[in-house]
């Protein structure tokens, strides 16, 4: 897929939502119950953080597709259990502070959360995706690190709003 220009990806990223594939390798117990999540540590725009893999779909590209090349672009060794035609366990908004959306918090009404992201406002399409075999970081790639961490007991820093986001698929994830 050839790069856009800087400058007009910018221009892209400052005017519509970007659709993203997230997904977090998962490990469970012989009971199916899930036990930890898979995590990489990268540089963001908040210092070295905690945070689900993924990132942009290509024109062209089907969500598989897309999964396939985030992982492969940052991890070896680790193979996930994808259907043909995933679909997303969770669909989770990411804003930049300028535009995030602010809840009213009245009687009768809930605060929602989102995350933060100060470079898009991203669609991340969530999977929560059984791995197996054991993963090293692709030299080169985003992730700084990659571990499978107790699900009571995530790493920090978290990437800010991934904390909520793993919540809602630690307590509901799609068996």
């Amino acid at each position: 897929m050839p790069l856009l220009p800087h400058d007009l990806y910018a221009t892209i990223e400052a005017s519509v939502p970007i659709v993203c594939v997230d997904f977090v390798p998962v490990r469970r117990d012989a009971a199916g119950t899930l036990t930890h999540l898979g995590l990489i540590r990268r540089s963001s725009p908040f210092g070295e953080v905690w945070c689900h893999l993924g990132g942009r779909v290509w024109r062209g590209e089907t969500l598989a597709q897309a999964i396939e090349r985030h992982l492969a672009d940052s991890l070896t060794g680790l193979t996930l259990g994808l259907a043909p035609d995933p679909q997303p366990d969770y669909v989770y908004q990411w804003f930049p502070d300028d535009v995030a959306p602010r809840a009213a918090t009245g009687a009768g009404t809930t605060a929602l959360s989102y995350g933060r992201d100060p470079r898009k406002h991203a669609i991340g399409l969530t999977f929560v995706l059984d791995a197996a075999g054991e993963a090293a970081v692709r030299p080169g790639g985003e992730a700084l690190d990659f571990a499978f961490h107790p699900i009571d007991s995530l790493p920090n820093p978290l990437w800010p709003g991934c904390d909520q986001l793993f919540d809602k698929l630690i307590t509901a994830p799609r068996q």
